[in-house]
């Protein structure tokens, strides 16, 4: 069987005072690694319609990024220090995530991504954790040392008998921390998988959901070669992308 296609999304990035589309490299590595097929879904000004690649994708992966959503898009107000923004991202992603859902095709969410799902079931976001009396700063500080900046940082604890815990077991699973904002109100139909010490909530599941649609505030795709529960998560994705893709083929049949 050929490997089952996941469309990625992307960024919206200057380069060369030009205008690209694409993304850390980490997550395509990922997929391949998990003996998917990565495609990336570009970004442009006027949303490009993803119906005809969800018609042959068997899954969505929503990727980390540095820019933060827009928050007038949760009720929130935009400010150069909540930024950068990325609203051509938010434009495509946003969409994607509901029509990825409303197919039932396997989702799978990061950093960013967790937020988007968020924000797309109309939950809203904290724009500055670190500012939250009581949470701790999840930030990690700039350095050009990558496995440093990812570095496994922190504990979460996971629900029990939870969707993530179907994957990882009961935990607690050492995770990294790259992040400066995160989810506040809860979108609907979303259920906490897992929790940092300081209650900043670490990862969802969509309720309900026809296939695996989860979302995790950590990054995974970083160490999916040497980390058992990083590579358990994209094998869980990988393998509910095969169930799809040989669902699709029985289907045309």
């Amino acid at each position: 069987m050929a490997p089952p296609l996941v469309v990625v999304t992307s960024d919206a990035i200057t380069h060369n005072d030009a205008s690209w589309s694409g993304g850390p490299t980490t997550y395509l590595a990922a997929l391949d690694v998990a003996g998917c097929l990565p495609v990336q879904l570009p970004v442009l000004d006027q949303p490009l319609d993803p119906a005809p690649l969800l018609d042959v994708a068997a899954g969505v992966l929503v990727t980390g990024s540095r820019s933060n959503v827009h928050p007038p898009l949760y009720g929130g107000v935009a400010t150069e220090a909540a930024g950068p923004y990325d609203q051509a991202r938010d434009r495509t992603t946003l969409p994607l995530i509901r029509e990825t859902l409303r197919r039932g095709l396997p989702l799978l969410c990061i950093c960013r991504g967790v937020q988007e799902l968020n924000v797309a079931l109309g939950g809203t976001l904290h724009a500055e954790l670190h500012e939250i009396p009581g949470r701790d700063d999840h930030r990690s500080p700039p350095q050009p040392d990558l496995d440093a900046r990812f570095a496994l940082r922190h504990d979460v604890s996971l629900t029990p008998n939870g969707c993530l815990a179907a994957v990882l077991g009961a935990g607690p699973v050492r995770v990294n921390s790259v992040h400066r904002q995160g989810i506040d109100r809860l979108g609907d139909g979303l259920t906490v998988e897992a929790l940092a010490a300081d209650g900043t909530i670490e990862a969802v599941s969509v309720d309900h959901a026809r296939a695996f649609a989860l979302g995790v505030q950590w990054h995974p795709e970083h160490w999916v070669r040497s980390d058992g529960p990083s590579r358990a998560i994209f094998d869980a994705f990988a393998a509910a992308c095969r169930t799809a893709q040989t669902a699709r083929t029985k289907e045309a049949a």
